[in-house]
């Protein structure tokens, strides 16, 4: 594959969304092609997935039937879109990836991180991101930005200690593997995560026409 895999991280109210559009702009202006999707999501089965993940229900839904389905959205994401964008030479950026199931399902639901593995090497194969951002900030932050946006989804309505989980099993992630994370600060005004990108933006190009 010949494209460039970066995937955005981080809790609710990090302003994900909002930096992957900046930052697909700053690279689309210097002539890269890019493609911007999400998860779980991004093709219209896996948005299907993701409705059944986010919806508040009646019924609680087990924690390895959630995992389940992040990864059935995730196969179907892969097979028929990051793929073949990669292999047409691509930029991908991800609004979250398998790094959340990590954070979610492992650290919030304190599911095995191992029986996590096996599906991300089952799914995946060798994939694994070029780059992952992760968008850092205090929970009480993300919680209340979270709720300004109106009514909160199933995983919203989680309660602080397992943000705190979420939050803790990120930054361990981005200590191990210090050359493929970058942790941004979410917690500043949005001139100056932008401001942090635009110092990214060297090392993305230089990627890009690696």
């Amino acid at each position: 594959m010949s494209g460039l895999f970066i995937t955005l991280e981080g809790p609710e109210g990090a302003g994900k969304s909002t930096n992957r559009d900046y930052l697909a702009n700053c690279l689309q202006a210097r002539g890269i092609n890019v493609l911007l999707t999400r998860e779980p999501g991004g093709t219209p089965l896996a948005e299907r997935i993701r409705e059944l993940l986010l919806a508040p229900t009646d019924e609680p839904m087990a924690a390895d039937t959630e995992l389940l389905l992040m990864f059935a959205a995730r196969a179907q994401h892969l097979e028929t879109v990051i793929r073949p964008a990669l292999q047409r030479g691509e930029v991908v950026l991800c609004d979250r990836f398998t790094d959340a199931t990590y954070a979610y399902q492992g650290g919030g639901r304190g599911l095995s991180f191992a029986r996590i593995a096996i599906l991300e090497e089952f799914v995946q194969g060798a994939l694994r991101p070029d780059l992952t951002l992760v968008f850092d900030l205090p929970v009480e932050v993300g919680l209340s930005r979270a709720a300004a946006r109106g009514r909160l989804d199933r995983f919203e309505q989680e309660g602080r200690g397992f943000f705190e989980a979420v939050r803790k099993t990120y930054l361990q992630r981005a200590a191990v593997a210090p050359s493929r994370y970058r942790v941004i600060d979410a917690g500043q005004p949005l001139a100056e995560v932008q401001q942090a990108l635009d110092q990214l933006l060297p090392e993305l190009l230089e990627r890009c026409l690696a």
